[in-house]
């Protein structure tokens, strides 16, 4: 028996072997990277992320773009600097991801810098390494940075992120499109706002930005918000303000499921693209910022069994793995999907997948069937989003490995955390 798994990532492949099914991704098997760097361990697949930024590429390729990857989704710098080999730019969110960039080759000039928050400290330092873009989230932030780019004698490139009030019919904590989330301005608002920003010497207006959530299956909503900021770059023209891009944002949703049933269809990528190509002037720069859709299926967290536990009617694979490796679970309640690297028809049972961690809340997966036996590896699917990014040293816990693989190599790409590395900044 084995999973067809080319809804997740092609990269992902039973192969029969002396032993049975075994799991490869691209070309090495899972149970030797398991064996040789411990777990847990994240691995990503070189190949997949390649294939999947290329489908924006590709998309796109009829008219002047950027697309800029959410450096939040995973932001491990070999992954940055393979994206800015690829043609990649960055969508940044705080100081650090900026560093991050730049340490990984980009310039400055090739990110744009979102987020309700940003410090003084984070604009001054934005500025000073020639940003390509900051997206304004209200008024008072506006405000704040042309006093700041004033005070250093620089034009700082602004973009207005507008909140149009469309629900994007996804999870509400990552839903950033309505009025009662935080983020963004009311386009009327926004209109009157560029003409404020046109007036002043240290702003420079480059364009629209807009963003409604994220892990986005349906487009509808998608293509909605489009229409709407196409309408306010018209209506700023008309009043003598050049627009230069528009930004899209990202969104766009990966399949977890294992029967592919949340899966985007290839209808409705096509209908995202050939609307931002109808709707914006080819005159006008499309910006898009990706993140899910290009890493979140290339990566796999790999964990195993420590002890199998019944009690009543739940069975239990308690593994190496807990909730500060992979929150989404406990955070979103998300659905990953787990299986066998070694798949043995003969011991399938019924498992919930839970950590060492002193929470109930510290669950991978629930009702998965495997089969497995206690020092078992198994893989968590489609954890190359908001996985590593999100964990923590909850519990006292060392954060994992990272690998990534390119065909028949794995290069480590983040060594296993070690106590030291803990507590250095620890003071007693």
């Amino acid at each position: 028996m084995s999973y067809d798994l080319s809804h997740i990532s092609s990269e992902l492949t039973y192969h029969k072997e002396n032993e049975g099914s075994v799991l490869y991704f691209e070309d090495i098997k899972l149970q030797t990277l398991a064996e040789q760097y411990g777990t847990p361990l994240f691995v990503y697949s070189q190949r997949h992320i390649q294939q999947c930024l290329s489908i924006y590429q590709k998309g796109l390729s009829s008219h002047p773009h950027g697309i800029y990857y959410s450096v939040k989704v995973n932001s491990n710098i070999n992954l940055l600097n393979e994206l800015h080999r690829l043609g990649a730019r960055f969508d940044v969110v705080s100081q650090g991801e900026l560093q991050r960039v730049l340490q990984a080759g980009a310039s400055g000039q090739e990110c744009v810098f979102s987020g309700v928050g940003k410090t003084d400290d984070e604009l001054i330092f934005a500025l000073q390494n020639s940003i390509g873009c900051i997206n304004i989230e209200s008024f008072s932030e506006l405000q704040n940075l042309n006093k700041i780019a004033t005070s250093l004698g620089k034009k700082a490139p602004i973009s207005l992120r507008i909140n149009p009030n469309i629900d994007a019919k996804t999870h509400p904590y990552i839903s950033t499109g309505l009025h009662k989330n935080k983020f963004g301005i009311v386009a009327q608002e926004a209109y009157e706002l560029y003409q404020w920003a046109h007036k002043q010497a240290n702003l420079k207006i480059l364009g629209i930005t807009c963003h409604i959530g994220s892990q986005i299956l349906d487009v509808s909503p998608l293509l909605e918000a489009i229409e709407k900021v196409v309408e306010l770059a018209k209506k700023l023209q008309q009043s003598g303000i050049e627009i230069k891009h528009l930004d899209f944002g990202g969104g766009i949703g990966i399949s977890y499921q294992k029967d592919g049933s949340d899966q985007v269809s290839a209808e409705a990528w096509q209908s995202y693209f050939a609307q931002l190509l109808k709707l914006v002037p080819k005159e006008i720069e499309i910006h898009i910022e990706p993140g899910r859709s290009i890493v979140g299926n290339g990566g796999v967290l790999l964990t195993q069994v420590q002890y199998l536990k019944e009690q009543g009617d739940h069975s239990f694979a308690i593994v190496d793995a807990a909730m500060n490796d992979m929150l989404r679970p406990a955070l979103y309640d998300a659905d990953h999907q787990a299986i066998e690297l070694q798949i043995i028809d003969n011991l399938k049972k019924v498992y919930d997948i839970v950590g060492p961690v002193c929470e109930t809340a510290d669950f991978l997966a629930r009702g998965k069937e495997l089969g497995i036996q206690e020092k078992d590896y198994i893989a968590l699917l489609s954890a190359g989003a908001y996985c590593f990014s999100l964990s923590s040293n909850y519990n006292s816990r060392l954060k994992a490995a990272e690998v990534l693989v390119c065909k028949d190599t794995a290069k480590v790409i983040r060594q296993r955390e070690t106590f030291e590395q803990m507590i250095a900044s620890e003071l007693l």
